[in-house]
């Protein structure tokens, strides 16, 4: 279950009453409220006021309360996965001529009635009914936030401004959690070479690590395009999140060539192979941490890389070694277990070679600034 945050933005025009604003996703095109995931050092619905000025360009007061929750389906790829919002009122103020999102989407304001009718999700219908029986409330409570000043948009935006501008922490931190999800991952493959669970459920695991994975890499590449001071140099923080995120596709590509190729037994060779994938991965995590004060720890980060170069080179025997015991097994008359096995083979393989692309990166970064 994925959680995210909302916006229910509102306003109450002179003429027309109470009025409820809907974006559409970029996705479907379905009328939706501003919405997003959790972000670093925001709260709730410091979240969703930032999504809906990102969003819709929208200024405003949002109140700390959420008004209720709702679920859908997010998409994925070809897939879906459920997704809860909690939702927050915005009284709205202002709207921008220009925001981050405004040729992605379409905005546009509503009567509470047709808002409700426009949205798909039944929760999502509801909470908007019941916002508007029960507005006034609502907006009493938000002149009272307005006049205290608490949890007025001004500082709320102060509390964005602080996530947004520079700081060398926040990379370290979206570093560190993409390295913890690559052991996860690794963790899940070796477990399912060595028949620990069931190929399904590891299948099932490595894909959601890989999911976690993806919103990691985007999440370093807004903030690489949003920081004007960056801990290192801005291609080196993407390449070694892409290096990282390879490495966790690669995982997931075995997982998906198993399944697709019903394999349900793995030689020796390839189950020690994904053992070495998973300590080549706790030696990417530890590097990882030690980046905060690479100068300091340019020695361990050095003894690190090779490590993890010489793990690269033992999978690469055992590579060799478990085609040519494959190719012995199946030669005769079983060359399509041949074909199966080597590619499986080659995908844990080159799961190795993409942990030490990471081990490349890492040492690259060490030479620049240790």
């Amino acid at each position: 279950m994925i959680t995210q945050f909302g916006a229910l933005p509102w306003r109450m025009d002179p003429e027309k009453g109470l009025q409820i604003l809907l974006i559409t996703s970029r996705d479907t095109g379905r009328w939706v409220i501003p919405r997003g995931n959790p972000m670093s050092r925001l709260k709730g619905h410091e979240t969703a006021a930032r999504e809906a000025h990102e969003e819709a360009g929208l200024d405003g007061t949002i109140l700390p309360t959420p008004i209720g929750r709702y679920r859908y389906e997010k998409r994925r790829g070809d897939n879906s996965v459920p997704a809860e919002v909690t939702v927050y009122p915005l009284n709205v103020t202002r709207q921008h001529h220009s925001w981050p999102e405004r040729h992605e989407r379409t905005s546009r304001w509503f009567e509470p009635a047709r808002a409700a009718f426009a949205v798909d999700e039944p929760e999502l219908k509801a909470l908007i009914l019941d916002f508007s029986e029960n507005y006034a409330a609502y907006a009493d409570r938000t002149k009272a936030v307005m006049g205290s000043d608490r949890l007025s948009w001004g500082a709320v935006m102060v509390n964005i401004i602080r996530a947004i501008m520079p700081r060398e922490d926040r990379f370290f931190d979206m570093f560190e959690r993409h390295a913890d999800i690559l052991v996860a991952g690794a963790d899940a493959m070796a477990a399912m070479l060595a028949g620990e669970h069931g190929i399904a459920e590891s299948c099932r695991r490595i894909e959601e690590h890989e999911n976690a994975a993806d919103d990691v890499t985007r999440d370093v590449l807004v903030a690489v395009r949003r920081s004007f001071i960056t801990p290192f140099d801005r291609s080196a923080i993407t390449a070694l999140t892409s290096a990282m995120d390879d490495a966790m596709d690669e995982m997931w590509q075995t997982a998906k060539a198993i399944t697709l190729y019903e394999v349900m037994q793995f030689e020796p060779q390839l189950v020690e192979m994904s053992g070495h994938a998973a300590e080549a991965s706790r030696l990417v995590r530890e590097a990882v941490g030690l980046l905060r004060k690479v100068g300091r720890n340019g020695q361990r980060l050095h003894a690190i890389t090779e490590q993890i170069v010489h793990l690269e080179g033992r999978a690469d025997a055992l590579h060799e070694k478990g085609l040519k015991a494959l190719f012995q097994t199946h030669r005769a008359d079983r060359a399509m277990d041949f074909i199966v096995g080597r590619e499986i083979y080659s995908h844990v393989e080159r799961v190795l070679d993409r942990l030490e692309d990471v081990a490349d990166e890492i040492q690259g970064i060490v030479i620049d600034h240790a």
